[in-house]
């Protein structure tokens, strides 16, 4: 062996118990989850329940491959098209309304109770208030979808915001550094875990709100599909359906998180 050879030996990429720990938190949930799907298999078999009670994962799987095109994903679009954009909306406006609240005591203080005491409300059941409102479009089921997902983005960012260290501040102060300097370089990037938190959680409450409303007034979308099909006892086709939100949703909960990723290694949170 010669000494470039020995000098060139390579390190692993990845640690070998990094490398561990990341297939482990892999393996587990989806060793789990075909645990779960087949006992629920085997249960449905063995005691012959009916499909309409509860079909088997084989059949959902069946309908879901029958069904995906056109059925499926034609209802699939309208409901990712208009929950992406009631989140951008809801994170926008909650990201802004969270900066006043906290530039301004007295803006804190005269609209922080009520954004509080709107948070308590059980919004489901202003979803027809919003059909009164703004008609059965789709503007009803937008403004009802950023309605309840703002307010997480909301809560968690003005917690960001005033959890920052004391001495950064008075730094700041110090440096005379103007409020807005000081929001943004010191206030918003140690917010940022904070409102992507928030964000995190909005990317939920945005597909209810939207599945609420179709639920309501929609003839397209999953959730008049889900509706249709516990009209026609077609389990399977709902539970397809459903399927296809929860696919969805995690892909929508993972870009959130790597946008979270890059933009904390941008702003070194």
């Amino acid at each position: 062996m010669t000494a470039i050879d020995t000098g060139a030996r390579k390190k692993p990429l990845l640690p070998t118990g990094v490398l561990a720990g990341t297939l482990r938190q892999i393996l587990l949930p989806v060793a789990a989850a075909l645990v779960v799907l087949v006992a629920w298999e085997t249960a449905v078999r063995v005691l012959d329940v009916s499909p309409v009670l509860l079909p088997p994962p084989s059949m959902i799987v069946a309908r879901l491959q029958e069904l995906f095109f056109p059925l499926l994903l034609k209802h699939a679009i309208p409901t990712i098209w208009e929950s992406v954009i009631a989140f951008a909306v809801s994170s926008v406006l909650g990201i802004a309304l969270a900066g006043l609240l906290s530039s301004s005591k007295i803006l804190r203080e005269a609209l922080y109770p009520n954004v509080v005491l709107f948070q308590l409300i059980p919004k489901i059941a202003l979803a027809p208030l919003f059909i009164v409102w703004l008609g059965i479009g789709s503007q009803s089921r937008l403004a009802f979808s950023v309605f309840i997902s703002f307010f997480p983005v909301v809560i968690a960012t003005l917690a960001g915001l005033d959890n920052v260290d004391r001495d950064l501040l008075r730094l700041c102060r110090a440096l005379r550094a103007s409020e807005w300097q000081t929001f943004r370089e010191v206030r918003l990037p140690h917010a940022i875990p904070y409102v992507f938190s928030g964000m995190k959680i909005a990317t939920t409450f945005a597909i209810i709100g939207v599945i609420v409303g179709e639920f309501i007034t929609s003839q397209a979308g999953l959730g008049y599909l889900i509706l249709f099909a516990s009209a026609q006892a077609e389990t399977a086709l709902i539970l397809a359906a459903i399927l296809v939100l929860c696919a969805f949703g995690l892909v929508f909960y993972g870009l959130v998180a790597i946008a979270e990723t890059v933009t904390r290694n941008r702003f070194g949170a």
